[in-house]
């Protein structure tokens, strides 16, 4: 994103073209006047429109049926033109805002956890297939109990844990666990619980849900060990070196929910992946799978990790970008 400002003003002297007067602010702009407005702040037509309507209450929606054609309230236009400032300083979109979309959900969000982003929306696709596949086991004399135990180990905003118990249901999950090291990230998570909760009519309410702080599976209660059906995850995978590459706003996201150090095989970034699929051998269920979000460029590496750890079939299931993305790896049957 171009940043407002920059190098190349100079100071007007004698004989100096005059500075390009700024863009008119009118007092009660209409909605379309506010997203012109804008749109020259944020160097983005298409977040200054998602920054207005955010101001008018209309979120993300396409297509709304009610866009106000008059002046706009100064209340209205006070919040929007805040906001760009803000996004223009570099601040996520999703951070200005305060929530993002989320497949079905409206999450919270904040600096205390990561963005939830479309690869991850992929990572929780790929999940519900492997749960429905258990389930639909379940009934084939194994000896399964009906009704999975699905735990999300490193939740951060409970993107990935409350996606699967609302999409689930409790016909088809009987317990989902979600863990994470930070105690801020729990925080956003329980607030996203709760208003999950109070959104789900009754006839839907939601699988038993618990928060718990630890590091990936080891706070689980004993009881669970050997018999969690699904275990999903999307680690730090960002190598130090990566890191220093990245755009400088994804630097405003929690640094620790998104760099990791190297497996043991060297594999740089790769050491949560590793240590997910380690602690999972003890905790998964003989039909058990996990299902972790991976860089692209780890795709072999991770799968021949999980081989080499035990798992009985291996794959990488590819983003809607058509990438290598998502890990799955299968107990041994």
């Amino acid at each position: 994103m171009t940043r407002v400002g920059g190098a190349g003003a100079g100071v007007a002297g004698a004989g100096a073209a005059p500075a390009a007067a700024a863009p008119a602010r009118a007092s009660h702009p209409t909605r379309g006047e506010l997203v012109a407005e804008l749109g020259s702040v944020v160097d983005a037509p298409h977040e200054a429109r998602f920054i207005v309507d955010e101001a008018l209450g209309l979120g993300l929606t396409l297509g709304h049926p009610n866009l106000p054609t008059g002046p706009l309230d100064d209340a209205v236009v006070s919040a929007a033109r805040a906001m760009a400032s803000r996004r223009a300083s570099g601040e996520p979109l999703q951070y200005v805002f305060g929530h993002w979309p989320f497949r079905r959900l409206d999450l919270f969000v904040d600096p205390r956890v990561l963005i939830p982003r479309p690869e991850t929306e992929q990572v929780v696709e790929v999940a519900l297939a492997e749960a429905r596949r258990l389930d639909a086991a379940d009934g084939d004399g194994s000896g399964a109990v009906a009704g999975l135990v699905i735990a999300d180990a490193g939740t951060g905003s409970g993107a990935i844990a409350l996606s699967l118990a609302t999409e689930l249901g409790p016909r088809v999950v009987a317990e989902v666990w979600a863990t994470d090291a930070s105690n801020d990230a729990l925080a956003v998570a329980a607030s996203n619980l709760e208003a999950v909760r109070g959104a789900q009519p009754a006839a839907a309410a939601l699988p038993p849900t618990t928060l718990v702080h630890g590091s990936w599976l080891e706070p689980l209660p004993p009881r669970l060990r050997g018999g969690i059906d699904l275990v999903v995850s999307n680690p730090p995978y960002v190598s130090e070196a990566e890191w220093n590459e990245l755009a400088a706003e994804v630097g405003l996201e929690p640094r620790g929910a998104l760099v990791a150090g190297a497996a043991t095989d060297g594999t740089a970034g790769l050491a949560d992946v590793e240590a997910v699929l380690r602690q999972a051998r003890a905790w998964l269920r003989r039909r058990g799978a996990v299902v972790i979000e991976i860089a692209p460029h780890q795709a072999g590496a991770a799968a021949a990790l999980a081989s080499g750890l035990g798992y009985g079939q291996t794959r990488v299931d590819e983003d809607l970008a058509r990438r290598p993305r998502v890990l799955v790896a299968r107990s041994r049957d």
